[in-house]
């Protein structure tokens, strides 16, 4: 057993297998887990590495250990998790470590409908209890009578429940490749896709919790280059680049280059307000100034944020918000019970664009209005000197506006930056975004002058 409160995240739990995160620890949670919300039965779900089955199964000994009964959702997505709870309205766990590498695994929690658990909602009790059954060797003491498992295949029913979101009738043929990254989508997309007048071409769809072709991770720029020249090869309308477990969407056009997730969230945004006028909409503070200028454009209520699905949920259940977009490629939909989907995100481009008879960096020029750094990590081991430093190095300057939401936002005339430490390693990001290309890269220099002096 490894240090819980090493693996326990802000928002999940994730860890190096078995050295930090084991079998013995996998019940310990689930029993703490069954404990803490309460559930009388759970769902769960894992994704394609090799240690997911395991632990998926050990996590379901500790929930069962308790009296609760188990959905065993079997292999899926995190957004297929999230449709299991919405709609059986039940409490989920998904194994997965989603974008890290092969020798990480870990959990994602929800309570009934999607609600997301975080440390504020319940993980750090999750994570003591868990400590306690450890400690006490308590596991297997906890019900008088152990709960039942149920096999349940939701595939069908995910991949109709997305179709059933999106008007996808009358669109105009497309040739879509995407890049499943040897995980979960490629078990998903075919799915969500048959019956479309899409032409799939599949790129590393083979489930593989190794990663032999590249890292499932979309937001590093290597990652996309099989991508970026399939696309090219196969005269493609666009491609689509996947998470390792498909609830992040990277989009690349037609001419192999990147689509700024801003561009996507502004998209999505305008056609959900054309369906529900006047509607909230969120997005977090390093997404481009162009999507809460959109947003006011279509009429809608922009809702700015902290970084961090779990600020994202919570601020869009307060404020009704109809759709919600992060610079990580990760889009939340009101008619998703708020929670993240990039197959939703995929199939609301693809609608779009099927309506139109034109290329996608042509349908998405409007969205994309400034230069942005994308973002820069820096290694500090200091972090709230070196902020300090940097804002005191503004704060003082005419014209110039600071606030402290998440990190230091530092506004300007025609530019912006944000400077955030990590929740987990010592390192600042920082992102920054200008009126031109010029601009921007004089205030990111400067910026990363200061932090790494």
């Amino acid at each position: 057993m490894g240090d819980l409160a090493k693996i326990f995240k802000a928002y999940d739990v994730r860890g190096v297998v078995p050295g930090e995160l084991d079998e013995r620890t996998a019940e310990a949670v689930g029993a703490a887990f069954a404990e803490v919300v309460g559930a009388g039965s759970v769902v769960v779900a894992h994704d394609m590495r090799a240690s997911s089955v395991p632990l998926a199964a050990a996590f379901t000994r500790g929930v069962t250990g308790r009296g609760a009964d188990v959905v065993d959702a079997g292999l899926g997505s995190t957004d297929l998790l999230y449709y299991a709870s919405g709609s059986l309205g039940l409490p989920g766990v998904m194994f997965t470590a989603s974008h890290n590498p092969a020798r990480y695994n870990g959990m994602k929690m929800c309570r009934a409908g999607a609600v997301p658990v975080s440390a504020e909602t319940g993980l750090t009790r999750i994570r003591d209890r868990a400590a306690e059954l450890l400690a006490t060797d308590e596991l297997g003491s906890g019900a008088g009578s152990a709960g039942t498992v149920v096999r349940r295949d939701l595939l069908d029913g995910y991949a109709a429940h997305l179709r059933g979101l999106v008007d996808l009738s009358g669109i105009r043929p497309l040739r879509v490749v995407v890049d499943a990254g040897n995980g979960m989508a490629g078990h998903t997309a075919p799915s969500v896709f048959a019956g479309l007048p899409v032409e799939l071409i599949p790129l590393y769809f083979e489930l593989d919790g190794e990663f032999p072709n590249h890292e499932a991770n979309p937001l590093e720029p290597d990652n996309l280059r099989d991508l970026q020249k399939a696309v090219l090869d196969k005269g493609a309308d666009l491609g689509l680049a996947f998470d390792g477990d498909a609830d992040r969407c990277w989009v690349v056009d037609e001419r192999g280059e990147s689509v700024s997730p801003s561009a996507i969230t502004a998209l999505v945004a305008v056609r959900e307000l054309a369906k529900h006028p006047g509607a909230p909409v969120v997005h977090n503070l390093i997404t481009s100034r162009a999507v809460p200028e959109i947003i006011i454009e279509h009429g809608g209520v922009p809702v700015r944020t902290r970084v961090g699905h779990s600020y994202i949920k919570a601020e869009m259940a307060r404020t009704g918000a109809v759709f919600g977009g992060e610079h990580s490629a990760h889009y939340y939909f009101r008619d998703f019970w708020f929670a993240d989907s990039g197959m939703l995100a995929a199939l609301h481009l693809l609608a779009a664009l099927g309506e139109r008879d034109v290329p996608l960096s042509d349908m998405l020029a409007r969205y994309s209005r400034y230069a942005a750094s994308g973002e820069i990590n820096s290694t500090v081991e200091d972090q709230s000197a070196v902020v300090a430093r940097v804002r005191d190095a503004y704060a003082g300057r005419e014209g110039v506006e600071v606030d402290d939401l998440d990190g230091l936002t530092v506004s300007g005339p025609g530019w912006w930056f944000n400077l955030r430490p990590s929740n987990t390693e010592p390192l600042l990001r920082l992102n920054a975004e200008a009126s031109d290309e010029k601009q921007m890269a004089a205030v990111r220099d400067e910026v990363l002058a200061a932090v790494r002096s």
